[in-house]
């Protein structure tokens, strides 16, 4: 066994800024992908389709982000449970920033026909193959290094790394669109977003250089050998419920942030500066308040409010639907908000349910694993599904209402069947097997 008495504990709040910088980064990536997919993918990869099948076609390369992230959290999550959580952090890191920047660089349909579409859903997997590492090993060195009776608060800070990353992504994209043609940014301007992926990889990588091992990795004597067979035979259960658990939070942020923006732009007439401006000031509140639930979670539990956030995008999806078809700002803006509240109920404090649904032997896998399913459940599907039931609609899509209600029953049903954990109802914290 490892003797912790060596390893130097860092300062949380540096551990923190390292932690929420690097998600930042990487979701940085991820995100500005979907937003090129809603707003000019289609008419430069697939131009011989109708806008409608282009777009669905962009939202399918978009798709295969989320497939490849189960993938990258199977991978990384191996490395992260045998080797230790930070070779994780600065391995995705470059992966993902490499084919960020090479997205970038792939030449149109028009200059080397069907293999564009092709290398552009090549990198996208290696994209999402990344970003599937990411987030479990920067919420475990969070939440192993903080105190039990605030893990909540400590890995809440990851978790407003993709807020910022999105932020980050939808400024640079309404900066261009605000300031170039709209030739000038189906011919080029789109294409800058991801060289600048090149510089924040580099300051990522710089910042994660000097964090430290978590303490509660070298305290394990026993390592799995491999850990994603011990996960799939002992523990398929616990992966599917958090997989089923954390789909609406994909849904809801997709259906805000991805497929919104096409259909304003296509179906409602709003303007690609506006839309972008509703969406990222809605993203800019949630990502301020995280810390609020994040204590609430430490004090009354982790489940009671992921069921309330579930709860509230049930009540709240219909009203939202209505309020987007106005196709007025100010109401977009409010019905965004009301959806993102609700959802930030369960984001705030998933990062420190669900490692400690696992024992630590096998939670960089597990919980990286079932979260990025529920990716594919939820966000993958999303955009495609709105897509085509609001091609189906009039100007307002009840359809899309009622298939987010459907995921929030859903997600509501998986975490009605998890645990606890909060410190003070586990006898055992640390050392309480998995629920299988």
């Amino acid at each position: 066994m490892h003797d912790v008495r060596t390893v130097r504990t860092p300062s949380l709040l540096w551990l923190a800024a390292a932690s929420l910088t690097g998600t930042a980064i990487e979701f940085y990536d991820f995100y500005v992908y979907g937003t090129a997919a809603a707003l000019v993918l289609g008419p430069l990869f697939f131009p011989t389709v109708s806008p409608v099948a282009g777009t669905l076609a962009a939202f399918g390369t978009f798709a295969v982000g989320f497939v490849a992230r189960p993938l990258g959290s199977a991978l990384f999550g191996h490395i992260g449970d045998r080797r230790g959580r930070r070779p994780v952090l600065v391995a995705s890191l470059l992966l993902t920033g490499t084919a960020t920047v090479a997205v970038g660089c792939v030449p149109t349909y028009d200059t080397i026909g069907v293999a564009a579409p092709v290398l552009l859903l090549v990198l996208r997997f290696l994209q999402g193959l990344g970003l599937g590492g990411e987030w479990g090993g920067a919420v475990l060195l969070a939440t192993e290094h903080a105190p039990p009776g605030r893990r909540v608060l400590w890995s809440s800070f990851p978790q407003i790394g993709p807020p910022l990353g999105f932020l980050l992504a939808n400024s640079v994209v309404l900066g261009l669109s605000a300031t170039l043609s709209d030739a000038q940014f189906a011919s080029w301007g789109w294409r800058v977003p991801f060289w600048g992926a090149g510089v924040l990889a580099a300051a990522g990588l710089w910042l994660r250089s000097s964090l430290t091992e978590s303490p509660r990795f070298l305290e394990i004597d026993d390592h799995a050998r491999v850990p994603l067979a011990e996960v799939v035979r002992g523990h398929w259960r616990l992966v599917l419920l958090t997989a089923g658990a954390l789909a609406v939070g994909y849904a809801v942020f997709y259906t805000v942030t991805t497929w919104s923006l096409a259909y304003a732009t296509e179906r409602l007439g709003v303007s690609r500066p506006v839309m972008l401006t509703c969406v990222m000031a809605t993203v800019v509140v949630t990502g301020a308040l995280t810390p609020l639930p994040a204590l609430l979670g430490d004090r009354y539990g982790r489940r009671p409010l992921c069921l309330a956030g579930c709860a509230g995008v049930v009540l709240w999806t219909f009203p939202m639907i209505a309020l987007f078809a106005t196709g007025e700002p100010l109401l977009m803006f409010l019905g965004f908000l009301g959806a993102m509240l609700a959802l930030l109920m369960m984001f705030a404090v998933i990062a420190a349910y669900l490692p400690e649904l696992y024992e630590p032997r096998l939670r960089c896998t597990g919980a990286a694993v079932g979260y990025n399913l529920g990716g594919v459940l939820g966000g993958a599907l999303t955009p495609i599904v709105a897509t085509t039931l609001a091609a189906h609609g009039g100007r307002v899509p009840w359809g899309v209402g009622a298939y987010l209600t459907a995921m929030a029953l859903l997600s509501l049903g998986c975490f009605a069947l998890l645990p606890e954990t909060r410190p003070a109802a586990a006898a055992v914290p640390e050392a309480t097997p998995s629920t299988g």
